[in-house]
């Protein structure tokens, strides 16, 4: 049995369900909400590159490099698309990244109870021992939504990778280390319970 297995995580409002082919018109519609490919800064699939973007996804998971997942929100729709990746089974580490979701329900409690979920099974099923987070260095958005998580800069891997664009991506690393999660847990229980 391999350290990390397809799961279904439930929170008060969102699922985070394994990521499947019948997700494909619903995140079709929803990267469509605020055209999210357009951001430079970032990996968003465009329409027409969805199916190709599951497809990649769901072989990366068949490596054993990632557990794909799709986010569900109260509407029974898959509203964007979110990861384990970089899985490091003999280290138990791993990244939650290639998160992205639609621009209806950015900037509400679905993001902190999508990481409460997934940070929750890191640490108290995997037993892992870090959780990373990394983000281009121009992504405020997502650079300021991981340190309100509790997530401390490890570094800045400069000219870490080319992006699509040609530009070079200074990529920021952050993580939570297990001792910090009871901390951290306790942190966005109540985030949430004040935005309920």
């Amino acid at each position: 049995m391999a350290w990390i297995e397809p799961v279904t995580l439930k929170g008060r409002t969102v699922a985070l369900v394994p990521l499947s082919a019948t997700h494909h018109d619903d995140l079709v519609e929803a990267v469509q909400d605020g055209e999210l490919w357009n951001l430079w800064y970032t990996f968003v699939p465009t329409p027409e590159n969805m199916r190709a973007e599951i497809e990649r996804r769901l072989g990366l998971q068949r490596d054993g490099s990632m557990l794909p997942f799709a986010v569900v929100d109260e509407s029974a729709k898959a509203v964007g698309m979110t990861t384990f990746m970089h899985i490091d089974s003999a280290n138990k580490r791993v990244e939650i990244g290639s998160t992205w979701y639609r621009q209806r329900v950015q900037r509400t409690s679905l993001n902190t109870q999508c990481k409460l979920l997934m940070l929750g099974h890191a640490f108290d099923v995997l037993d892992c021992i870090a959780v990373e987070f990394r983000t281009h260095f121009f992504n405020q958005q997502s650079r300021r939504a991981i340190e309100r998580l509790g997530a401390k800069l490890d570094g800045i891997l400069r000219s870490h990778q080319r992006a699509p664009n040609g530009t070079l991506r200074d990529t920021c690393v952050y993580s939570i280390v297990a001792a910090e999660w009871p901390t951290v847990k306790a942190h966005l229980e109540h985030r949430l319970q004040r935005n309920h």
